[in-house]
């Protein structure tokens, strides 16, 4: 019995001491996360599974990697995992554990922040629809059903992860969870009820003994041994409320969400690199990009409401993970930067001088080497500075990093990278012959035919449980001649909450509304015809993606709420028959969607023609056939022409699509000042155009040597013969960089195949209009570059007198342009 249990102790020996050398101690001090009782600092950014796919993961974790990055932070997204209580979906680019392992194949860190709220511009803020329709419950509060299922989603997230060993503690990447979500936003709208609830929260979370630290963003206060963190456009005069904490940074904006109807968001790279370099100059220690690559809401995933398809996000990887340039470069070089001076940042005494005119610098000093910043928040006034002896530059709104207090490594305000301008190209896909057969919609709008009767007008959230964007409500009203109301000028007035309301009188379609202005509570009314005896209404509610911010968002109505009235006036007189109490007939979704029409297994149970291809007509499937274009740029169909709808390649949707809603004509324009605060209304573009035109079809959605279904659901109205299928790549680079610096041209797989212009000198202009200013090399700049680059996939430039001549430019600083064709 006493060799038994030596022999049984030594095992267990072995097993800890093998345990405890794969296993990483995360913890954190007021200064920084420390792992293996070390300060990091650690720069992370957001990739969200569900918005790629599993083959794109590989690459864009990779790219991210390269890119400086030492962490992935993604949400969890608990309506997507569990769209039907107790039933679980883990497949596909759902699959969060082999994310996770992708993510520590890659040598990197992951940050799981779990909510299970997440906001994210994610439909219903990631909750799914059937907890809204639970009885009594309440979001986001001391309200027990909810509670209950927000810790068993929890717990199965954090079990999972146990289970694949995938904490830090057990030899895992994650080295840190998120428990709820910009909770401290919304708190006081619940009063001592979100007090008590966030307080559950934690304890509810620390109970869960994952072995690492737990944060909370946006919240102040946050209990013990929760982590405050910050989010925003700027976090540099964040301070935690708790001065154990660090000073950390969840979500870096680095642009902004597209709306239906909106211009296109655009934040430079000199202004987010300026917001990086003045958090950690402050004291930050722990940033994170939201979003690193923005990816796309598939199917009806996104939220809002109006929430496109496209989640890019002007992120440093777009939407297709190509490089955003010069974005992703410019912050590659200050993370080397910044983590060169990582021992200084984390264990050095901080000073603080103050120059005046919002200058200021900030001395991180050690005995064995000190790091600085100066910086310069002025938006219109660059600085001449005089530090420790010497002098320096500082541009207006930027921050100049010095590494050893004496060189300038890096300015946020000079870009030394190149930028990308991406271009399509039309896609070889053999000949497109399109097919179409209509929404069977007769029973609905003629016949009135539901599947529940009821005699009140229901919620569309309450009824249709999400499962569709579409509710049909149906009624009849029988008139007579004699009857008050009957007039020659009758109209039909709804009180909606409808994203789009289409109204039909007795199978007519007598008009259709949607909103454009923000205000989702209005009134339609339009002239009708009615005829004696019994009439039929049908009233097709559409939504375009559930609330996703905001207290008490779950309160929100959707659909058609009431009254729905018939108006007669006689003479002056207007009177009103009240439809609301009549019997009601519902249907949820449409019947192409049903019998699921868009699968490419459907086309022998279907009808579909090819002869008179209507066009401008609502309610109508549209389907082709293509090939896969060859290679590997990434593949877009261009749907220029649609109307509104939604769109299925190979049976899988790839998103709503509304390129007949247009951004607004003013508010843009040609050019964009970095300088001062961003906000998501600066520096738009694309006024007057549609917000979205191009549709990511992930090459994973094709048929690597076949044929594959693109299908349409037309509801507005467009010209299906529009569309057209394009591969996007890198049409052509430039660069600036001042002299004595370096210049990389690269086009991402591509040879350089021509060089459209090259000065050495003081050259003005932007990409795609550069012009010679008043001085230039002496030497043949073309010919060196042309000699240098053409046939290379990258070439290196330096920006010297000695490699392209002396140029007399006075007191100016000399620069180097560049703009390659790739």
């Amino acid at each position: 019995m006493k060799h038994f249990t030596s022999s049984v102790l030594s095992f267990l020996l072995v097993v800890f001491f093998i345990s405890s050398a794969h296993s990483t101690i995360v913890s954190h001090d007021e200064r920084a996360i420390t792992i293996d009782g070390q300060r990091r600092i650690l720069i992370s950014g957001s990739i969200h599974y569900p918005r790629s796919t599993a083959d794109m993961w590989p690459d864009l974790i990779n790219k991210a990697k390269d890119g400086g990055l030492d962490a992935i932070e993604t949400y969890v997204f608990w309506n997507a995992h569990e769209p039907a209580r107790r039933q679980y979906e883990f497949s596909g680019n759902l699959d969060l554990v082999r994310f996770i392992k992708t993510v520590q194949d890659a040598g990197l860190y992951a940050v799981l922040r779990i909510g299970p709220y997440v906001c994210a511009e994610w439909n219903y803020g990631g909750f799914p629809m059937w907890l809204h329709n639970m009885n009594s419950v309440e979001f986001r509060t001391t309200n027990t059903d909810f509670m209950n299922e927000m810790q068993n989603f929890t717990t199965l997230i954090v079990d999972m992860m146990k289970r694949e060993n995938l904490f830090a503690a057990q030899g895992g990447p994650i080295i840190l969870a998120q428990i709820e979500n910009e909770y401290g936003n919304v708190i006081d709208s619940y009063g001592a009820a979100g007090k008590a609830y966030i307080d559950w929260c934690s304890n509810m979370a620390d109970s869960l003994d994952i072995g690492v630290p737990w944060i909370m963003c946006q919240e102040k206060d946050a209990p013990e041994p929760m982590i405050e963190t910050c989010n925003g456009f700027y976090c540099h005069d964040y301070k935690p409320t708790n001065p154990s904490n660090p000073k950390m940074w969840t979500e870096n904006w680095t642009g902004w969400f597209k709306n239906w109807g909106g211009k296109h968001p655009f934040r430079t790279a000199e202004d987010l690199s300026y917001a990086v370099a003045r958090f950690f100059q402050t004291g930050g220690t722990f940033q994170n990009y939201y979003m690193y690559h923005g990816g796309t809401n598939f199917g009806r995933t996104a939220g809002g409401p109006y929430i496109t398809t496209s989640y890019d996000y002007h992120a440093p990887l777009d939407e297709f993970g190509n490089l955003n340039q010069p974005k992703w470069g410019h912050l590659k070089q200050l993370h080397n930067v910044l983590k060169s001076m990582e021992k200084s940042l984390t264990y050095g005494n901080i000073s603080d001088i103050d120059f005046g005119n919002d200058v200021t610098a900030t001395i991180y000093a050690m005995k064995e080497g000190s790091s600085c910043f100066i910086s310069n928040s002025n938006t219109t006034a660059d600085a001449l500075v005089s530090f420790q002896g010497n002098q320096y530059s500082v541009p207006a709104w930027s921050v100049s990093v010095l590494p050893d207090c004496k060189n300038v490594a890096y300015n946020t305000a000079k870009v030394n990278t190149q930028e990308s301008v991406m271009a399509t190209q039309d896609a070889d896909v053999g000949g497109i012959r399109w097919s179409w057969r209509p929404e069977i919609a007769e029973q609905t709008i003629v016949k009135g035919k539901g599947d529940v009767v009821a005699d009140y007008l229901f919620d569309q959230k309450d009824f249709a449980n999400d499962a569709s964007d579409y509710l049909w409500y149906m009624t009849r009203v029988r008139l007579e001649k004699d009857d008050p109301i009957w007039s020659r000028n009758m109209s039909l007035r709804v009180h909606s909450n409808a994203h789009v309301l289409h109204a039909y009188v007795n199978g007519k379609h007598v008009g259709t509304h949607f909103v454009e202005d923000g205000k989702y509570d209005y009134d339609f009314e339009k002239s009708i015809e009615l005829a004696p005896g019994t009439n039929r209404i049908a009233l097709l509610s559409v939504t375009v993606g559930f609330q996703n911010y905001g207290p008490f968002f779950e309160k929100s109505p959707a659909g058609i709420n009431g009254p729905v009235m018939i108006v007669g006036y006689k003479g002056d007189e207007r009177i009103e028959k009240d439809l609301s109490a009549h019997p009601w007939e519902y249907k949820v979704g449409l019947n192409g969607v049903e019998s699921k029409v868009f699968s490419p297994d459907s086309g022998s149970n279907f009808k579909w023609s090819t002869e008179k291809l209507p066009t401008s007509r609502m309610l109508t499937w549209y389907k082709t056939s293509f090939k896969t274009p060859s290679g590997s740029d990434p593949v877009v169909v261009d749907l220029h022409g649609l109307g509104k709808g939604e769109a299925w390649i190979n049976g899988k949707s790839i998103g709503r699509y509304w390129p007949s809603f247009k951004a607004s004509d003013d508010g843009c324009s040609d050019e964009c000042d970095y300088r001062g605060p961003y906000d998501s209304n600066k520096c738009t573009f694309k006024c007057g155009e549609p917000t979205q035109t191009l549709y990511h079809v992930p090459r994973a959605f094709l048929n690597e040597n076949g044929e594959n279904v693109l299908a349409l659901l037309e509801e507005m109205g467009g010209d299906p013969t529009m569309a057209s299928f394009k591969t996007m790549s890198v049409g052509s680079v430039c660069a600036k960089a001042d002299e004595n610096n370096v210049i990389e041209l690269s086009c991402n797989g591509k040879k350089i195949s021509d060089i459209k212009f090259v000065n050495f000198g003081n050259p003005t202009g932007k990409c795609g209009s550069f012009a010679k200013g008043t001085c230039e090399g002496d030497k043949d700049a073309l010919k060196l570059v042309t000699e240098e680059c053409i046939g290379k996939m990258t070439c290196q430039l330096e920006a010297s007198s000695k490699m392209f001549g002396a140029a007399d430019c006075g007191d100016s600083v000399k620069s180097l342009v560049v703009e390659a064709v790739c």
